[in-house]
């Protein structure tokens, strides 16, 4: 990018080629979202302004956003510090996932099931917990995070939605130190093989650890919840578990093995099956 006048719409058209170039799939999307947040206006603002000419000093900013995708491959919410979640803008840092479309196949699991007392286990930058303190109103929520940093984001992002009230935020290691009877306990929990991180995405690989890493086969922790969940269930209770792609048979034995009564599957838009759940007696 030259230091001559550029509009909006030849600045988009640049960089949708050199992301092209760099093996970025959403190369137009990307585009359009960082001159967005360069600009402080929506993409559809950016449509009505496509011939007004962009000043130097947002070219500069744009210009180092723009590399830091294609070169670094920073995912797109890091460098903007949003994503959007069950139509909630929330903030989002290294420290947490990005929150993901598949996982408000979790909330609509729960949602559906109209619990009073819900637990989310992992909780993150909060998206479920923040989902489901919206769609149901009625509940009592608690959500807890083994990272410091994540709840404090999670807390935030609760503060800026204006439903911390609706949330009691715990720093726990799953279910570890967690009182009380739910009748549903919901998790994203870390399920991909140890061995398949270094082949996912650059831009996952950016994405913290913890929050990834299932162990040799993916489930480790999954074990974990399994094993603990009817002791924190009220009786009649649901756990309900993202997993991963072909591991919703190897989680089912985990659920019947345990005691659930009861097992129910949830596929995402994708019709990939993704959430797993189990009733306790």
């Amino acid at each position: 990018m030259s230091e001559r006048p550029w509009s909006v719409l030849e600045l988009v058209r640049w960089t949708t080629g050199f992301f092209k170039q760099h093996g970025i799939d959403s190369a137009r999307l990307d585009s359009e979202v960082l001159l967005a947040h360069v600009l402080d206006c929506s993409r559809m603002d950016l449509y009505t302004s496509f011939d007004q000419p962009v000043s130097q000093g947002d070219r500069g900013r744009f210009r180092e956003l723009v590399r830091r995708r294609a070169k670094e491959r920073v995912p797109l919410a890091y460098l903007t510090g949003v994503r959007e979640f069950w139509s909630l803008p929330l903030r989002v840092t290294p420290d947490v996932l990005v929150p993901r479309p598949d996982t408000e196949t979790l909330v609509r699991a729960c949602a559906g099931l109209g619990p009073g007392r819900v637990l989310d286990v992992g909780t993150g930058s909060g998206c479920v917990a923040l989902a489901l303190a919206r769609e149901l109103p009625a509940a009592t929520l608690l959500a807890s995070d083994v990272s410091p940093a994540a709840l404090a984001l999670a807390r935030a992002n609760a503060a800026a939605l204006e439903l911390e009230a609706r949330i009691d935020w715990r720093d726990a290691d799953l279910l570890d130190g967690i009182d009380g009877a739910f009748d549903v306990i919901v998790s994203n929990p870390p399920y991909i093989p140890s061995a398949e991180i270094e082949r996912l995405a650059p831009e996952v690989q950016q994405e913290p650890r913890l929050a990834l890493d299932g162990g040799a086969d993916g489930l480790d922790v999954i074990r974990r919840l399994v094993r603990g969940a009817s002791a924190r269930l009220a009786p009649g209770g649901w756990l309900l578990l993202e997993v991963g792609a072909g591991q919703a048979d190897a989680v089912e034995v985990l659920l019947r093995e345990a005691g659930a009564v009861e097992l129910a599957r949830h596929a995402d838009l994708a019709g990939i099956e993704r959430v797993i759940g189990g009733r306790f007696a």
